[in-house]
């Protein structure tokens, strides 16, 4: 080791010993260690990693996250296409005839809107439990298979009721994704580089717009079929998640410490990249008094007020997209193809925005700058003439810019919320406000009001507003934190006791080094 340190350049992990031909020697040195539990591990590998020198391990902490942005940050961006692929499939399914085949009226179609959040609220918080207990990875794989063969059974569905039930147990399924892909961006990236990572992979609603915009296009365009063309479209589309999941199952890591793509040093790099969060890696074990502090912490509520409203927005906008533009005197054709630039507003405006919220001290600002597109198109609904159509439906593709608020908004409890245990409860309940939010949402558009429904529309601008309110206080409340925090120099003596204090699961209020992303 003492050569190692003398030429940094140098450093590598020694050779396989005959005697162990399936353990480096760094799994050796952990030999004893529970190397099924994340934090253990991760501790051990910190501890091994601060033995090296700092400046090769900077050198080689960029090498290593340019192979989790190349081959991570794509799995997640492929899952998340699919998972929002198959809540948009009913969305593209109503141009065809869904309604009157499966003989809905009145305001069936928003409760069956609905019904997939319902499972969502359902599984929000088991789900976070299940995820802080055992492998992320291994999670999604599974779920992938299950949740593909629920999204083809909706075209076996002849009536309302067993619409709604295939949806509820779909929301339930997938609720699963979005909650493990904030803490697996957690564990993976910086704080400072997870609003950019989470913002590609959510980045991927534009992507599943297009393809499923056109995919719509070309189902209503296939003749002489067996089924009726929507119920193609959920078959398709089933499939492919279900096919997926073998590619999941195989690759998709847990966290730093066991990426496969990795090597044994790369892991040990990527483990101490992340010490710097001060939130270690994953901690199997449920605190009860973490739970309480959680509850009890003002901002957890405003992390959750916002969560309704980036759900109430999205469900309104991501139901009614089709029947907004069909509305406005569309045929089902067009409107699936009018669709498709709505996915490269969204594309953009995720990506956009997520390089500027990387800035220092910009989440915020780029939360409340972001909503500004939305609230522009919404005020063009309300204000331009029918007979100006296309730019009417202009104003409904800047309403898919909602994305880039909804995922900087998640990134807010991966970065900002510390203990495993307080974290999975925020997140979890956070999910459930999003979940309730778009359950709401649907039912803001009246049927009495087609096409314009201005109801709706008015009660989306309020949200955006209260949406910006909310922000601006929790914003300053972690800024007037953290320079008091700064004001009583709350330092450890050596930058490496910070590191491994990360690793005592300690809560972003008792972790007297942590400060807030702002």
């Amino acid at each position: 080791m003492a050569d190692m340190e003398k030429n940094p350049a140098q450093i590598t992990i020694p050779p396989v010993e005959p005697e162990a031909p399936k353990e480096g020697k760094l799994l050796q040195f952990l030999k004893g260690t529970n190397i099924n539990d994340p934090n253990i591990l991760g501790r051990e590998l910190l501890e091994k990693a601060l033995e090296f020198d700092e400046d090769q391990l900077e050198r080689d902490s960029i090498k290593v996250r340019r192979k989790l942005d190349f081959m991570v940050v794509p799995m997640m961006m492929t899952t998340y296409m699919l998972s929002f692929l198959d809540k948009q499939t009913l969305n593209y399914s109503n141009a065809y005839g869904l309604q009157e085949d499966t003989h809905m009226s009145g305001d069936d179609y928003s409760w069956v809107a609905s019904a997939l959040y319902f499972g969502w609220l359902t599984g929000a918080y088991p789900w976070n439990v299940v995820l802080q207990r055992y492998p992320i990875g291994k999670i999604i794989g599974y779920m992938l298979f299950v949740w593909g063969a629920v999204c083809m059974l909706q075209a076996a569905v002849f009536n309302f009721a067993g619409f709604f039930a295939i949806r509820f147990f779909l929301g339930m399924l997938e609720g699963c994704i979005s909650p493990a892909f904030v803490i697996l961006t957690s564990m993976l990236w910086t704080r400072q580089e997870q609003a950019l990572r989470t913002s590609f992979w959510l980045s991927t609603n534009g992507v599943s717009s297009i393809l499923g915009a056109l995919l719509a296009y070309g189902s209503g365009h296939a003749g002489h079929l067996a089924v009726a063309n929507w119920k193609l479209i959920y078959l398709i589309v089933g499939a492919m998640t279900f096919a997926w999941g073998f590619v999941i199952l195989l690759y998709l890591p847990d966290g730093p410490h066991n990426a496969k793509m990795l090597t044994e040093y790369e892991r040990m790099v990527a483990v101490w990249r992340v010490s710097k969060n001060q939130m270690g890696i994953k901690h199997h074990k449920m605190m009860t008094s973490q739970i309480k502090e959680a509850m009890v912490d003002p901002k957890t509520y405003l992390m959750f007020l916002m969560g309704a409203c980036t759900g109430i927005l999205n469900g309104g906008v991501a139901n009614f997209a089709s029947a907004l533009i069909k509305g406005f005197g569309f045929d089902p054709l067009r409107t699936s193809l009018l669709q498709t630039p709505g996915g490269a507003f969204e594309i953009i405006g995720c990506i956009g925005f997520g390089f500027i919220a990387t800035r220092k001290n910009l989440l915020g600002l780029t939360i409340i700058v972001a909503s500004l597109p939305g609230i522009a198109g919404l005020i063009g609904l309300l204000t331009i003439d029918i007979k100006h159509r296309y730019a009417l439906v202009a104003c409904c593709w800047l309403q898919n810019v909602l994305g880039s608020p909804i995922v900087l908004g998640w990134t807010i409890p991966g970065v900002n919320v510390a203990g495993h245990t307080k974290r999975s409860t925020v997140i979890g309940i956070f999910f459930a406000f999003y979940c309730a939010g778009n359950i709401a949402g649907p039912h803001l558009f009246l049927a009495t009001e087609v096409p314009r429904y201005f109801t709706a529309i008015k009660g989306l601008l309020g949200t955006y507003c209260a949406l910006i309110f909310f922000q601006v206080i929790y914003t300053t409340w972690c800024v007037l934190e953290n320079r008091r925090r700064d004001k009583r120099g709350l330092h450890a003596r050596r930058q490496e006791e910070e590191l491994l204090e990360g690793f005592d699961d300690l809560t972003d209020k008792q972790n007297v080094h942590f400060r807030y992303t702002i």
